[in-house]
């Protein structure tokens, strides 16, 4: 039997059949994956072989194998810097929801999630949400990030769920296609899958007050199906913060569209455009080519970086 990985809890997950039958399941052994060290070894999207479990409970489900993955995505372990957990599997594209307000959405966070889509080939689109309440100084904000990602080749929506503008815009981009949802906790990720998920009511939760943070309200990654719109959305818990795994100070620039198309003008090949000679990112950045905050979010990114030591 075949089936699509819903939600991990741990020792259990929720698998959905070929068939369309819910079930739960647990792991058979312990899965390695070659050249994959993450603290999970099953991951929701993952597409899993099943098996009966024999001697155990009466109609238990043991997950005997795993498809290869398209991709993935992953963030740092909270236990161990070196290790990742992957969040996410066989995805088309990835949305940020994000906010200029009730919380303000950091562009060091946004800009290390497009760097992990980027590091893992997966399509990124920045939703931010709240435009209710957003007055002409966080507009003035919102055209500025709008046109500096948009100039860099990323899609950028302007929505609001309170008052249901630029809904159709996002569910449009959702059509025929597996979506990862992420975003900081209080972002509006939960009344978004509320919207858009028939028959969904899940538990939502205000910004608090003294910190201007979110509140945690989900656990555990989840996927959602969206019957209307042939597609699926896995939603994942509030993250604080997006640690960077696996990538090398050399490559970082790489995955910065604007910088990539312009690595071979530099005089070293591997120079890290902060202090080098002949650094075609910074001659561009000297003429306006570059942003200025896109070139400061890379080089705190850079100085972030710890480097395995073999």
């Amino acid at each position: 039997m075949r089936g699509r990985v819903y939600k991990s809890t741990g020792s259990w997950y929720t698998v959905k059949t070929d068939e369309g039958d819910i079930i739960s399941a647990r792991i058979k052994g312990i899965f390695k994956i070659d050249g994959i060290t993450s603290t999970n070894p099953i991951a929701v999207g993952d597409w899993v072989k099943l098996e009966m479990e024999s001697g155990g409970e009466e109609g238990g489900m043991m997950i005997t194998g795993i498809d290869k993955r398209n991709n993935y995505i992953n963030r740092q372990s909270p236990a161990n810097k070196y290790q990742h957990h992957i969040i996410a599997s066989n995805l088309d594209q990835s949305l940020l929801i994000a906010t200029l307000k009730d919380p303000k959405t950091s562009q060091g966070f946004m800009d290390r999630f497009l760097v992990a889509g980027e590091a893992y080939h997966i399509p990124s689109v920045i939703v931010f949400n709240k435009s209710d309440i957003y007055r002409k100084k966080e507009m003035d904000l919102f055209d500025e990030r709008k046109t500096m990602y948009e100039s860099v080749g990323y899609k950028v929506i302007l929505m609001s769920l309170e008052n249901k503008t630029g809904l159709e815009d996002v569910e449009e981009i959702l059509r025929n296609k597996t979506s990862l949802l992420s975003g900081h906790s209080g972002v509006g990720k939960s009344t978004f899958i509320n919207a858009v998920v028939p028959g969904m009511e899940l538990k939502t939760q205000d910004v608090s007050g003294w910190s201007g943070k979110g509140i945690h309200t989900t656990t555990f990654a989840e996927m959602y199906d969206l019957p209307l719109l042939n597609a699926h959305i896995i939603d994942t818990p509030g993250i604080r913060e997006f640690g960077l795994v696996d990538i090398p100070k050399q490559e970082l620039s790489h995955y910065f569209p604007e910088m990539r198309s312009r690595l071979n003008d530099c005089q070293f090949n591997n120079c890290l455009h902060i202090n080098e000679p002949g650094c075609a990112i910074k001659k561009a950045l000297e003429e306006g080519k570059i942003s200025l905050d896109r070139y400061v979010s890379y080089g705190m990114m850079l100085n972030s970086i710890v480097e395995k030591s073999y």
